[in-house]
């Protein structure tokens, strides 16, 4: 799912793109990505493009006369950036909208059978007002903030740090990167967190997302954002699994749960205890290792 640092780019591009022009034409290519009725897509053509904004993972397109487009890509939602001579990407079952401009198109694709991004056409400020989510922006906070958002309810920490409500923007990778730089176990409490614990990854977390805000707009340039991905080879820990740490050396760990995963460095961030995982663990129950070293002995050294 793209991020704080990807979404942050996607809207600074369409910024350069599509800023103060006029839109064509608004063409539905599967119409269940459209999440609202009135008012509709065609209320949008003909009206200027005056503004993007962020709101935690989703883009707003504001328009004239106070019409707004809310944007939510999901896991597999991705924009693409054509010219009008050009062919749609990635073909008709991928496609699910253009938005045609005076000198390109803005494809929306989802590369997924399940069709989970969304588009709400909406009026007025007030009407965004539900897409506000209540999580924190950690760019513009400050630390005593961040510390009371952290805090308020007793979570583990990766799922505290994911959880839309309580930070904005921060999803399964960028959580990852953030918990290694912090040097901090995923699966520890909030409520056991010291200040200067919290303080170390109040600021593990503005320069994981600040760095790499940075280094995408650098590889983008004056383009589009093309390959926006959960997996980068200069990441530390985020699918890196069993790759030796850039830190220690040790193999990253992972632990999966539901639909995602979490990786992390045992020995930099967990005293080199292992995480139980939910189905391994259960699986072999006493036989689960415990340290690295009963894990390499476990895997004869493979």
């Amino acid at each position: 799912m793209p991020e704080l640092p990807d979404v942050a780019n996607y809207v600074e591009a369409l910024e350069g793109f599509t800023l103060g022009r006029e839109l064509r034409v608004f063409e539905l290519s599967n119409p269940f990505v459209l999440r609202t009725v009135e008012p509709g897509p065609n209320d949008l053509v003909g009206r200027r493009v005056e503004g993007y904004r962020r709101f935690g993972k989703r883009i707003v397109f504001a328009f004239e006369d106070e019409l707004f487009l809310v944007l939510h890509l999901m896991i597999a939602g991705r924009l693409r950036w054509r010219a009008l001579d050009a062919k749609g990407p990635g073909g008709p079952k991928r496609t699910l909208a253009n938005l045609t401009f005076d000198d390109g198109r803005l494809w929306l694709t989802e590369v997924s059978s399940r069709k989970r991004a969304s588009l709400h056409v909406v009026r007025g400020e007030d009407a965004l007002e539900p897409f506000r989510r209540a999580g924190l922006e950690v760019l513009d906070a400050d630390f005593d903030s961040f510390r009371a958002a952290l805090t308020a309810q007793n979570r583990t920490l990766k799922r505290a740090m994911t959880d839309p409500r309580i930070l904005s923007g921060i999803g399964n990778a960028y959580s990852d990167e953030i918990l290694f730089h912090a040097r901090l176990s995923p699966v520890v409490l909030t409520s056991r967190l010291s200040d200067a614990e919290l303080l170390r990854l109040f600021e593990a977390t503005r320069t994981t997302l600040t760095v790499w805000t940075d280094r995408l707009r650098a590889e983008v340039g004056d383009g589009f954002p093309e390959k926006v991905t959960a997996f980068h080879p200069e990441m530390a820990v985020h699918g890196r699994y069993r790759e030796p740490c850039r830190a220690c050396g040790k193999p990253i760990q992972r632990i999966r749960y539901a639909n995602n995963e979490c990786n992390y460095c045992a020995e930099c961030q967990n005293a080199g205890r292992l995480l139980a995982d939910r189905g391994l663990s259960q699986l072999m129950r006493k036989d689960w290792p415990k340290t690295l070293e009963e894990l390499e002995e476990l895997r004869g050294g493979d």
